[in-house]
């Protein structure tokens, strides 16, 4: 019954990030370029380019010597591209992290120019066969042979656009505003209506008026039980899919897992209320869910997070020690928790445009977020007053933006864990001095007293 899908999980990549259907669209459409002007020069001969003398390719000797110089010039900056690009990203990697590499190699530029260099190589080589004497007859393709020579001049140009690409692309502050763009867009998503238009109500549907964590309990206890057929991150749901077809059988389905957590091969992915309809929707839930082997930005918030803490917790350790870097990635997670607890809360639930509940997902708990944001940033710059101190002044600016308690317990929580590490910091005056002001500024914006070590209570 399980395991039919561990082949297409293995292959599977992260969305933008194969290397090879750019490249080779490019290399296709040059080379119906190149069946083009090869019928041309074949139907006009000469006749077909009328250029200066300085200009035209020459004899046939002349045209392969050109030909010859291209493929020259074009293999060796080929070959340099590929190994100057796979060093750049591995060095890369070293400094933000593994899970950072599909948004390098999502870059549409280093896709294209790898396509242009390729296209031009294996054009200026068919043309380069082509081009000589068959017995008594010589063919000297110009109009071919002069569309290699653009091709080169468009090639090399555009390796200065990839050069000017890659060079801004692994700069630290353009690599944390990428990531928080795409944050702000997976947020936006939050304000979206869970709303599904669907058909007409038909009679005798299920009742879906209680809470979405009544219904919750009642699909836990009474719903029929979807297993997970492989293993892998869940990376996408189909909702309008899901709700859809919940719809058209009258049920309810309860997924158990969002997407960014890891799923076992045969275990519990979702309910199925009634239970009766659990045959009917199991293989649709199982291919509405798309698994595989990394997590994506596309429905899963925490990953941007992580990501952004990932870079924070390298920059802050002891072979990289680079504490501005640290700094930064805490002010853009500032900004990314902004984002997150300005938005309303949502109960996980998709409904119909009847108002009837159909879907049901995991929710999204602030307070889940903030941890997995600032938990390892808090322990791995736990002995730099510096990174303290602006964990506490970011805390006590979102303060003000907080909508209820839950939300306000979570930033709580992660001032008084930045109050418990100050207790292992080395005992300087002036670092002192700081760490307790930034603690009372926090605080006081969160209107919440409490006791300070040595005494005294702060309001």
């Amino acid at each position: 019954m399980f395991g039919f899908k561990h082949f297409s999980r293995a292959v599977r990549a992260v969305p933008g990030t194969n290397l090879v259907p750019v490249p080779y669209a490019i290399t296709a459409a040059v080379m119906l370029l190149l069946v083009i002007t090869l019928m041309l020069d074949g139907l006009f001969g000469n006749r077909l380019v009328a250029l200066p003398r300085w200009v035209s390719v020459g004899d046939v000797d002349d045209a392969r010597a050109v030909l010859g110089a291209i493929l020259g010039a074009v293999s060796t900056v080929l070959a340099l591209i590929f190994s100057v690009t796979l060093l750049v990203f591995s060095m890369a990697v070293s400094q933000f992290g593994p899970r950072l590499m599909p948004y390098f190699l999502r870059n549409r530029t280093m896709q294209v120019t790898l396509g242009l260099f390729l296209a031009t190589f294996l054009h200026s080589l068919a043309a380069f066969v082509i081009t000589g004497r068959r017995g008594d007859a010589v063919f000297v393709p110009q109009l071919t042979v002069l569309t290699s020579v653009a091709l080169v001049f468009v090639s090399f140009c555009y390796l200065v656009v990839y050069n000017n690409r890659v060079a801004q692309a692994i700069q630290t502050n353009n690599v944390l505003a990428h990531i928080v763009e795409n944050l702000h867009a997976a947020v936006s998503q939050l304000r979206e209506p869970r709303v599904i238009e669907t058909d007409t109500i038909t009679p005798g549907q299920v009742a879906t008026g209680e809470p979405a964590d009544a219904l919750r309990d009642q699909c836990t206890a009474a719903g029929g039980a979807v297993l997970a057929t492989t293993s892998g991150y869940l990376q996408r749901i189909d909702n309008v899919r899901l709700v859809r077809s919940a719809k058209r059988r009258d049920a309810i389905v309860y997924l158990l897992f969002r997407p960014g957590q890891f799923v076992l091969e045969g275990e519990l992915l979702a309910y199925v209320l009634p239970a009766s309809r659990q045959s009917e929707l199991a293989a649709t839930i199982r291919g509405a869910v798309s698994f595989g082997q990394h997590r994506t930005l596309e429905q899963d918030i925490e990953f941007a997070f992580a990501q952004l803490s990932e870079i924070a917790i390298r920059a802050l350790s002891p072979a990289v020690n680079d504490t501005y870097t640290g700094l930064s990635c805490i002010d853009w997670l500032g900004d990314s928790l902004r984002m997150l607890i300005t938005f309303p809360n949502s109960d996980g639930a998709w409904r119909t445009h009847h108002g009837r509940i159909r879907l049901l997902l995991p929710q999204i708990r602030v307070a889940r977020v903030v941890r997995a944001a600032l938990d390892l940033v808090r322990e791995a710059g736990a002995t730099s007053p510096a990174v303290m101190i602006r964990l506490l002044q970011t805390l006590a600016r979102l303060a003000a933006l907080l909508i209820n308690d839950e939300q306000r317990q979570a930033i709580l929580e992660q001032v008084e864990a930045v109050r418990q590490g100050m207790a292992r910091m080395p005992e300087v005056g002036l670092d002192r001095e700081a760490l307790d002001a930034a603690y009372r500024l926090a605080r006081e914006r969160l209107a919440i007293g409490a006791t300070v070590q040595g005494g005294g209570t702060i309001r």
